[in-house]
């Protein structure tokens, strides 16, 4: 394995009735709150008026920033540095899912910065302080809550850029799987998608003696391949979200790419498909996935026969190493297909000719991928075989 660092400074607080921490986990960062959520959701669900309540009978002043997009926009966050820095703002909650966490990184770094949001985006600036933030989470997702790192969209330009900073982790993150049960199926899944695609940007590596890296990420693998049918019979089982929940946390905080150099080929390419389209990142993801691992199969044959075996328990006797690789891989299609995600580019009405603007968009900084070296011909293959 690589030589590593593993430093991570958040404060996680999981479990059910966390929430009532909230002032005390505020209480060393100031009185003037920034408090930034998504389309209304948490308003539907009472954790609106829950957290206004805590803030209120806590004396603390608080400002709002709604609206937060699903593919948070450079936009967005713009409006947020506007209201800290016009109101010398001292803290920034984030309530909600990975997007108004992501949203809520770029506002607390840029609040701090002459440069515009978009520069610390595309890494024209380098990010040297921010105001701290905490984060009620919402949605199993993304791992944001427990990250460095921001993913945004500047839609004038159609281009989505992920970016990050040491300066940016969440001061704090309180997890209820309780603020979880209300989210619809749709979303459920997604998330449960996206958990499973950030393990397999770092499964999928060069590395050797990972044996226990191998290890922690194929538990998670298989602890949401088990969860996930069951949490879908039942959405409000408050046992599967608090699964699940730990599980997007720990699929994403670090853990499981200390000493491997993971890929992150696939998040690259589904964010050119989103910045264009605009479409669901996970729902890309378990598009692309797939068609991603029979592309770069050869690449390393034994690493896909190792999944296939150990995750989806393909049996191997009689096969060949590149026919228990390809089972694996059709196995993955099959269940994230029954949990009622997308399998084609053509279910959200993308078609053919728009696919030269996602590679160019793909392309923009060259080739990508550490696992196996995407380049504008590998992008439109995988892009084909995914209509």
């Amino acid at each position: 394995m690589q030589t590593f660092v593993y430093h991570n400074p958040t404060r996680l607080i999981f479990g059910e009735g966390v929430t009532e921490q909230l002032i005390e986990q505020l209480e060393p960062y100031g009185s003037k709150i920034l408090l930034v959520y998504g389309g209304g959701s948490i308003k539907r669900s009472g954790l609106y008026d829950h957290v206004v309540k805590l803030l209120q009978e806590a004396n603390k002043t608080v400002f709002e920033l709604a609206g937060v997009e699903p593919n948070p926009r450079v936009e967005t966050a713009r409006k947020g540095v506007q209201i800290c820095k016009e109101n010398d703002v001292d803290v920034i909650l984030a309530v909600g899912g990975g997007s108004v966490i992501d949203c809520t990184k770029l506002i607390a770094a840029a609040s701090l910065h002459d440069a515009d949001a978009w520069d610390i985006v595309q890494k024209k600036v380098t990010v040297e302080r921010a105001m701290p933030f905490g984060t009620i989470l919402t949605l199993a997702a993304t791992g944001s809550e427990m990250n460095s790192g921001s993913v945004i969209t500047n839609w004038e330009t159609k281009e989505k850029d992920s970016w990050g900073s040491p300066h940016v982790f969440p001061a704090f993150s309180l997890l209820d799987p309780r603020h979880t049960v209300t989210v619809p199926k749709d979303h459920t899944v997604y998330g449960m998608v996206d958990i499973m695609s950030h393990c397999f940007e770092q499964y999928f590596h060069h590395d050797e003696n990972t044996h226990v890296q191998d290890r922690f990420n194929e538990g998670l693998l298989k602890t949401v391949i088990a969860t996930a049918p069951e949490l879908l019979k039942d959405l409000s089982n408050i046992t599967h979200r608090e699964t699940i929940l730990y599980a997007g946390t720990m699929a994403l905080n670090g853990t499981l790419s200390m000493g491997v150099r993971g890929d992150w080929a696939c998040h690259n390419l589904e964010h050119a498909i989103s910045a264009v389209h605009d479409i669901p990142h996970a729902g890309g993801l378990a598009i692309i996935f797939p068609h991603w691992m029979q592309h770069v199969l050869q690449e390393n044959v034994e690493r896909f026969k190792q999944f296939a075996i150990r995750v989806f328990e393909v049996h191997p006797l009689g096969k060949t190493d590149e026919e228990i690789a390809l089972e694996g891989i059709e196995k993955l299609r099959v269940f994230w297909t029954s949990l009622g995600a997308p399998e084609r580019l053509a279910d959200y009405g993308i078609e053919e000719n728009t696919l030269p603007t996602i590679v160019e968009q793909a392309m923009e900084n060259g080739p990508f991928g550490q696992f196996s070296t995407l380049n504008a011909s590998d992008c439109e293959a995988i892009l084909r075989a995914s209509l």
